[in-house]
């Protein structure tokens, strides 16, 4: 039988491809692509400065001796204030490479996840014909209570009444598909997609592994 999702906005149900979400679930594989991505977005411009950095006399702090107290070198080093940090953060990059076969792979396990537990719905973009966060709210309540963060993803492009409509709920969040990661579909409790953004997502995940093996 093949795997479906309920469709909200109109009755029915969505057909869902089987090769994209009835992958099994590979928690490694997952947690290496949501690593990657997330570090992907790290900024990784922390900087401090050395003690050859700040703007501070190199000079002597005092003369070697006669003065009674204890001999000092640079006032820029570390131990002193004002001076340079010893080992302190600079600007990095936290990149990791992920296969592409495996991050497609590891995307239809999160897909395939949130469609064998029921917490996957196809949303018609169409009954939103104006911006309401009223008929958002009762949208996702004919979907079910559910608890946690819901995550809706849709084309953005033609579908503005929708992203309006639900970018103001509490923990909800709208996201456009082609920004969309393994990080943001497995850290969901509930995906909600419109048609496009499942096509996009479905082809993401499965279309060009199964041409290549083909």
């Amino acid at each position: 039988m093949a795997a479906q999702a309920p469709m909200l906005g109109k009755s029915g149900q969505a057909a869902l491809d089987e090769a994209v979400f009835g992958e099994p679930f590979h928690p490694s594989l997952v947690h290496e692509a949501a690593r990657a991505e997330l570090n992907a977005r790290r900024r990784g411009t922390s900087s401090t400065k050395t003690r050859g950095e700040v703007a501070m006399t190199g000079a002597k702090a005092w003369r070697q001796k006669g003065t009674g107290r204890a001999r000092a070198g640079a006032l820029s080093t570390p131990q002193r204030i004002g001076g340079g940090i010893a080992f302190g953060p600079q600007p990095r990059h936290y990149t990791v490479k992920v296969n592409r076969k495996a991050r497609r792979r590891a995307l239809r396990a999160a897909l395939s996840v949130h469609a064998e537990r029921g917490s996957l719905a196809v949303l018609d973009p169409a009954s939103f014909d104006a911006p309401s966060t009223k008929r958002a709210v009762e949208t996702l309540t004919d979907f079910g209570e559910g608890r946690g963060h819901t995550l809706v993803v849709t084309a953005f492009e033609g579908e503005e009444n929708t992203v309006k409509s639900f970018r103001n709920l509490q923990r909800v969040s709208v996201l456009p598909v082609h920004a969309v990661g393994v990080a943001d579909v497995i850290g969901a409790a509930r995906l909600v997609l419109t048609q496009v953004a499942l096509d996009h997502l479905s082809a993401l995940a499965g279309t060009r592994e199964r041409e290549a093996g083909s």
